[in-house]
């Protein structure tokens, strides 16, 4: 069972990287850490790319609308090199309103947009001269990216939820990052990729499943408060994160729960859109329950084919998160 970590920058950077770095002492595999409308991911990157040494770590996610592929490119050159080539390049598309009201983007072909940034990425991590001609960039001057390579290949993670996202990721990428992702369709997921990949010529082709992970630990106190927050986040982004995440959700066998929830929130009813939201799918989804058993579920959906758990970091002090930390991973 591999674990990593949602890791924010939060009020207190150096004590966010101590949390990082006593994730390191304690075995986790990975740090991730994404943006939206705060701050950037890469300042925070960087300060665990120079004071970790063995933690794998990257984006989950950047959007592909406000860098050039060659700002990718460079960016993750940068911390591929400091870390002794430990990065992870987490991309996804994000969606209209920050694409276009935060970014002043227009939020057009993003599908189009996250391949050809990867095949750039791939081609300047390479160490290749660039020549590209693709539908949104034509780059043929033969610029190369120098720079001491650890490697030649830094690996690609994609945020796909909905089918034609899912195939593209088969025959570009590395690895998936899904959300509210049902443990018993990890292993159709990676079906999918593969068979993508197979059919794009891809030989050999290896992924890396890594979902992010809800975890409420049961202790007696506030157990009522615990479940109220598992609902909480799959209310919000069932009735306030756009269509892609219910449909996605409706596909993946809640249409029940989805269609209930909208209804009620349609109708100004918040508690019957939380109480539509079933124990059956917040078990599906997450983990929940006294700490044995949620390590039990954790192993459980690691058979079940999830690569690297992406949790959330635990809230508190150092020492609190330290101990929270321990018991999950014990």
């Amino acid at each position: 069972m591999r674990l990593g970590l949602l890791a924010a920058l939060g009020k207190d950077w150096k004590g966010s990287l101590e949390r990082v770095r006593i994730a390191e002492d304690l075995g986790y595999d990975h740090v991730s850490t994404g943006e939206a409308w705060g701050p950037s991911a890469l300042p925070l990157l960087t300060l665990i790319a120079a004071n970790t040494s063995r933690i794998t770590f990257g984006t989950s996610i950047l959007n592909c609308f406000s860098r050039s592929p060659a700002v990718f490119a460079q960016e993750f050159a940068m911390l591929d090199q400091i870390s002794g080539g430990r990065a992870v390049f987490g991309l996804g598309s994000s969606g209209a309103n920050v694409v276009e009201h935060f970014h002043g983007v227009p939020f057009e072909k993003p599908l189009r947009r996250i391949r050809e940034s990867v095949e750039i990425f791939d081609q300047l991590i390479s160490g290749e001269k660039l020549d590209y001609e693709g539908e949104l960039f034509q780059l043929h001057r033969g610029f190369q990216l120098e720079y001491a390579r650890p490697r030649t290949k830094i690996p690609v993670w994609i945020a796909a939820i909905s089918p034609k996202s899912i195939q593209q990721t088969g025959e570009i990428a590395d690895g998936v990052i899904p959300i509210h992702w049902p443990k018993q369709k990890f292993a159709s997921l990676r079906a999918d990729l593969v068979s993508a990949a197979e059919a794009a010529g891809r030989a050999d082709p290896a992924f890396t499943i890594a979902p992010f992970t809800t975890v409420n630990v049961l202790d007696g106190q506030d157990d009522e408060a615990k479940w109220r927050d598992a609902r909480q986040i799959l209310w919000f982004y069932i009735n306030r994160m756009g269509v892609f995440y219910w449909q996605m959700l409706e596909r993946n066998g809640y249409e029940a729960e989805v269609a209930a929830s909208r209804k009620a929130f349609a109708d100004r009813d918040t508690k019957g859109a939380f109480a539509a939201i079933s124990e059956r799918m917040i078990r599906d989804l997450q983990c929940i329950g006294p700490i044995e058993e949620v390590r039990e579920q954790l192993r459980e959906r690691a058979a079940l084919g999830a690569d690297l758990q992406l949790l959330y970091m635990p809230r508190g002090d150092v020492a609190g998160v330290a101990k929270q930390l321990e018991a999950l991973i014990s």
